[in-house]
């Protein structure tokens, strides 16, 4: 539970730290477009996974951590590949018993969309959470969402509501373990058991979980009023953000790997996704 990517920040002086985070959260978003949909062959997830690979370079993050917070959706990756293999039907079929078929279409399908996860968690957690602060985060927001203030929406509000709740992701997680750790002390197991038996378990867990959070809450509400925190209106920042020479260059780099992708899977080479 520990190995959660979401929320945590890697403290390190890179380009991507430096960045200005409003053009760091438009990279995110188009790198999330590159890797979904502009993918499709041989050439052009290799050319993904190298920039993901290249991203964790730039950030100066250890591989050790980034890989595993890819083990939360470890899960997920191997559903989606075992779906992939036994259920894609292809012309080039290399193994048949009774009512199995695996054609290389389906095996080929299961390596991509492998390689789509991770990219997609490496790459976003790169751009945003591991070299970007919660309050760099919320004034990216902030400044992005501005255009909707004419519309009376509360930007600010909700940008400040979704870097608390990323923000308290490690902590919670953190919390739970303890909790776990102490019912496992009073010995409670979580192990055995059928599935509606583990599901009671979690209720001793579950409880003081949302105690904790409620009271978590509570002392943030107070400690805020306690600052004069009246929301985003004639709030100043200590730290302005400004856009250089490099983050433009960073979105135009951004910009040409879109392209390539679009160029490799126009080629046709290899096997191509439908």
């Amino acid at each position: 539970m520990k190995n959660v990517a979401l929320g945590q920040y890697y403290l390190a002086k890179s380009p991507l730290h430096k960045a200005d985070p409003r053009m760091k959260v438009i990279l995110a978003l188009l790198y999330i477009v590159c890797a979904t949909f502009l993918c499709k062959n041989v050439i052009s997830f290799a050319l993904l996974l190298f920039s993901a690979v290249l991203l964790v370079a730039l950030g100066r993050v250890p591989f050790k951590i980034v890989l595993g917070g890819l083990r939360p959706v470890l899960i997920i990756m191997v559903f989606t590949a075992f779906i992939n293999v036994f259920m894609k039907r292809g012309d080039w079929l290399i193994f048949e018993w009774r009512f199995i078929h695996i054609y290389w279409e389906g095996i080929f399908d299961a390596i991509f969309m492998i390689v789509r996860i991770a990219s997609l968690i490496i790459g976003t957690s790169m751009f945003l959470t591991y070299t970007t602060t919660p309050i760099q985060l919320t004034d990216a927001l902030e400044d992005l969402l501005s255009p909707l203030k004419r519309l009376k929406v509360p930007v600010h509000d909700a940008a400040m509501m979704m870097t608390i709740a990323l923000r308290f992701i490690p902590t919670l997680v953190d919390e739970t373990d303890k909790i776990m750790t102490a019912q496992k002390a009073r010995g409670a197991d979580f192990s055995s058991g059928g599935l509606v038996s583990r599901a009671k378990a979690l209720i001793p867990i579950l409880i003081p979980l949302f105690l904790s959070a409620f009271r978590r809450a509570d002392d943030l509400a107070l400690a805020m009023e306690c600052r004069c925190y009246h929301g985003g209106e004639g709030r100043t920042r200590m730290h302005v953000l400004h856009t250089r020479f490099g983050d433009v260059l960073a979105l135009l780099i951004m910009l040409i790997f879109g392209a390539a992708l679009v160029a490799f899977n126009m080629l046709k080479i290899g096997y191509t996704m439908r």
